[in-house]
């Protein structure tokens, strides 16, 4: 039976439980990491920051998810993937459980993080240019000197 108390049991009768939690539809900490590409810390975290509700409990104390929670997670696990912050996640999963919602407010979101993708792109274009450049020039061989650590050791202009 899935509830929020809390009473230490044997083993034998946690095992039962989280037999019954999964007849009834719930997963196990565990099963749901595995099912959903989302480690059990990560879970945790993500409840802790209320992207998904705070897990039901078995009488043993047990976390469990139901097929809703592990849908959020699987959300949730694609957002990261694609690069949202957390904080954008967090509006969007508010989107996509809004049935009212408009489509043009998730379209804004989408656009504006590509927008800040093509900025990371542009920036590691310029380091990787840099990085290059420093590489082509160095010689590579056993003397001391190394214009790669020449420039990281010199200090910006404004200073």
């Amino acid at each position: 039976m899935v509830t929020q108390a809390h009473s230490p049991k044997p083993r034998r009768a946690n095992a039962r439980e989280l037999a019954v939690a999964r007849e009834q539809g719930y997963y196990s900490i565990g099963r749901a990491a595995e099912i959903s590409g989302v480690s059990a810390k990560m879970i945790r975290h993500y409840e802790s920051l209320g992207l998904i509700p705070k897990a039901s409990r078995t009488l043993g104390d047990y976390r469990v998810y139901s097929a809703a929670d592990l849908h959020a997670l699987r959300f949730i696990r694609r957002a990261r993937d694609l690069g949202f912050p957390i904080a954008e996640i967090q509006g969007l999963l508010g989107l996509w459980r809004n049935q009212r919602r408009a489509s043009a407010e998730v379209k804004r979101l989408a656009l504006r993080h590509v927008a800040g993708l093509d900025r990371k792109i542009e920036e590691l274009r310029s380091m990787r240019a840099t990085l290059a450049n420093l590489a082509a020039h160095c010689d590579g061989d056993a003397r001391p000197h190394c214009p790669i650590l020449d420039d990281l050791a010199r200090l910006p202009a404004s200073e």
